[in-house]
């Protein structure tokens, strides 16, 4: 398990390296809706963020911290997801490790960090049961969704809740260009979704 902590800078070429520094410089700059990044200066593959809980989501008011790993072979591979923040949702084990197909078998190289923090995002608004890793959460997701959503926002409450004093900055909220983005993202999982429970 170490393995997923260790830095990966020596295995990344130079190139790699500046392009990942740039888009996260563009992205600590500029972030998405409801997001914000942290970089580690000291190694660069090790990148972690934070994702308010979507409004009309049992995860709305919660603030999660999330952590993209990169591997050695990146971008040719997709990296590792991990929820920092404890949580309750189908996508996301006991461990905190994030299943989506973007992170698998439809991971392209060009897709960026960007493209996997709002897919992430994503999920949270639209879980998907087919690809579960926490079964439990799969099943009541499908079979008693009320029942899934109290326990969600529950854990959201506990694990994910910040004081009001600590101020999240919402100054990003109302920029359409990133809406946008981030929608076309959302619109696609849910055209997969309706794909997916029309199969069940």
């Amino acid at each position: 398990m170490m393995a997923t902590t260790s830095s990966n800078v020596e295995n990344l070429s130079p190139q790699i390296i500046k392009q990942v520094a740039r888009e996260l410089q563009g992205l600590a700059s500029n972030p998405p809706e409801g997001i914000k990044i942290f970089t580690n200066d000291e190694d660069i593959t090790d990148i972690q963020a934070t994702i308010e809980g979507p409004t009309g989501t049992p995860y709305e008011g919660g603030i999660f911290k999330i952590k993209v790993v990169l591997g050695k072979d990146f971008p040719a591979s997709p990296p590792k997801g991990f929820f920092l923040t404890t949580i309750f949702h189908p996508n996301v084990s006991k461990n905190g490790e994030i299943c989506v197909n973007t992170l698998k078998k439809d991971w392209k190289p060009d897709l960026g960090i960007q493209h996997i923090l709002l897919t992430v995002k994503c999920l949270l608004i639209h879980p998907n049961p087919e690809s579960a890793l926490n079964e439990e959460a799969g099943k009541l997701l499908l079979e008693r969704y009320d029942d899934y959503s109290k326990r969600a926002r529950m854990m959201t409450d506990i694990h994910a809740k910040i004081s009001s004093s600590s101020n999240v900055d919402t100054s990003q909220a109302s920029l359409p260009g990133k809406k946008r983005a981030m929608d076309k993202v959302c619109d696609k999982k849910k055209k997969d979704k309706k794909r997916a429970i029309k199969r069940l």
